[in-house]
């Protein structure tokens, strides 16, 4: 049987663990008693395994030809794209009450992390696809996870363009233990070593979820979010948990792990000295989520001044906490918001900073984590260009540091950045100017095309005093949310990559 898989696409291998992982719904629902449920879950999972099985049976005749780092990055864009509609056959068939157009957002939704829904009015879903959107969820952060220091590491993409000595899109010589194990190998080994300890901290938090207050099934799916910074949630965030204070605290430990890689590797190379106090993601990270926080504090206090709410101690340390736990949370793209967030927007007769959010969530967290975003080390990195720049407008003639890593990391890869950055400035008026086109106002077109480029869906939600409503979208906007998610997810410099002949003509 072995050789069979070997010669087949890595896309396949997804739609088998897809198919696989339609059972644990099916199971849930079974266990629920929601038969229809089940059947549309079993059935799917038994035609998707026996059609990857007659798919690869069918390729393993071809000569052996080991697979490149083009046919793994082919393979995620068809992930974030094709599978989904595999993924929304059963949610389709189980929900009953919608169409598949609306099933297969709610998929890639899902899939690329982003989990903007169209399901929140209570009741409106089974537990059991709750369960499945949670655990799409889950396994497109696995999907990253992996990719980023499989696939997208060896091709200088991701982010790792930015101290990488290649140009995006190629291989280069920092990366040369890539390079003495074929694609699938170092697949194989990056899934291995990563997905226990993917498995390990998803299954700590749910546990720690459990015995702070929350029923099962919430607990886990709170877990599975927080790890993927999907923030899908079947009772809408914290606001519909029963931990409280304590169940955001350790939350709040876990989704630190989103900043920056070094919190659980060191396979990055984002700094020559070990230790997360010299890791620059993680002290800029550390940074906002302290720094923003006690601005809004002052903005609070001095509002809060002219009401005489200045004494209540109390309300002030909970506007704090709230603050501090709804940045990080919106810096890792998570978007969970925190119970106490409306409790200091109260306290001092303030709306809702929604442009803050937003401005969080295109930063977004680490590189080679489950956040998106444009990514804390290409923020760094335009910071050291910037910083440079102002040295030698006072300093004309100054020299500055003299080793090779930082003089390229402020020249070549602070251009990589701004490159970058301009890609996504680019996207984003490009696809809110398509959102308007559809129906929708400036306001909610931008706020539509931050959350799908951050992928961070609940934006949605609370950016606007008005939740904006994806239900009644045109479906053509859909599609074009659906493309803008796929597109944040994937970032703009791997598409690029995708269409490099260089790139090909290597394969």
């Amino acid at each position: 049987m072995a050789p069979i898989f070997k010669n087949v696409p890595l896309i396949l291998y997804l739609m088998g663990v897809s198919a696989l992982a339609m059972l644990v719904p099916m199971v849930h629902a079974l266990a629920q008693n929601d038969h229809s449920v089940a059947r549309a879950f079993g059935y799917a999972a038994i035609l998707g395994l026996a059609l990857a099985f007659v798919i690869a049976l069918a390729m393993s005749g071809r000569g052996r030809r080991e697979r490149s780092d083009l046919d793994n990055l082919v393979s995620l864009l068809l992930a974030f794209t094709v599978l989904p509609l595999f993924l929304a056959v059963p949610f389709h068939a189980g929900a009953e009450t919608t169409s598949f157009l609306n099933a297969y957002f709610e998929m890639v939704s899902s899939l690329t992390t982003t989990g903007a829904t169209l399901f929140d009015a209570p009741g409106r879903l089974a537990d059991s696809l709750h369960l499945w959107r949670g655990l799409v969820g889950w396994l497109g952060g696995l999907l990253i996870w992996i990719s980023a220091a499989a696939v997208l590491a060896p091709l200088n993409l991701g982010g790792f363009e930015v101290t990488a000595s290649a140009e995006p899109g190629q291989s280069g010589a920092m990366l040369a233990r890539f390079e003495r194990a074929s694609s699938g190998k170092r697949l194989t080994k990056v899934s291995r070593q990563l997905f226990p300890l993917y498995a390990g901290l998803t299954v700590g938090l749910w546990f720690l979820l459990v015995i702070s207050g929350d029923r099962p099934l919430v607990a886990v799916m709170h877990a599975m979010a927080t790890l993927a910074t999907s923030g899908i949630s079947p009772v809408g965030g914290m606001q519909g948990a029963q931990t409280g204070f304590g169940g955001e605290a350790v939350i709040f430990l876990f989704m630190l792990f989103a900043l920056s890689r070094l919190t659980f590797s060191s396979d990055t190379m984002t700094t020559t000295r070990p230790g997360l106090n010299n890791d620059p993601e993680f002290r800029l990270g550390m940074v906002l989520v302290l720094g923003v926080p006690v601005l809004l504090m002052l903005r609070h206090f001095i509002a809060a001044y002219e009401i005489d709410e200045v004494a209540n101690a109390g309300l002030a340390l909970k506007a704090f906490w709230g603050g501090m736990f709804t940045v990080l949370s919106f810096l890792s793209t998570t978007g969970f918001e925190s119970i106490d967030w409306n409790m200091a927007r109260d306290w001092s007769g303030l709306n809702t900073p929604g442009m803050i959010l937003m401005g969080l969530a295109v930063m977004g967290g680490g590189v080679a984590t489950t956040a998106g975003g444009v990514k804390l080390l290409r923020v760094y990195v335009l910071y050291l260009n910037g910083r440079r720049e102002l040295e030698k407008l006072v300093h004309p003639s100054s020299v500055g540091s003299t080793t090779v890593r930082n003089r390229r990391i402020r020249r070549s890869g602070a251009f990589i950045a701004w490159v970058f950055f301009m890609l996504f400035a680019l996207s984003l008026a490009l696809i809110t100017v398509v959102l308007s086109m559809f129906g929708l106002d400036f306001e909610q077109s931008v706020v539509l095309a931050i959350s799908a480029l951050s992928t961070t869906g609940p934006l949605t939600r609370v950016a606007l005093e008005q939740p904006v409503d994806l239900q009644n979208m045109q479906d053509a906007a859909k599609m074009v949310m659906a493309a803008a998610m796929v597109l944040g997810r994937l970032e703009t410099l791997a598409i690029i990559a995708l269409i490099n002949p260089a790139l090909w003509r290597d394969s």
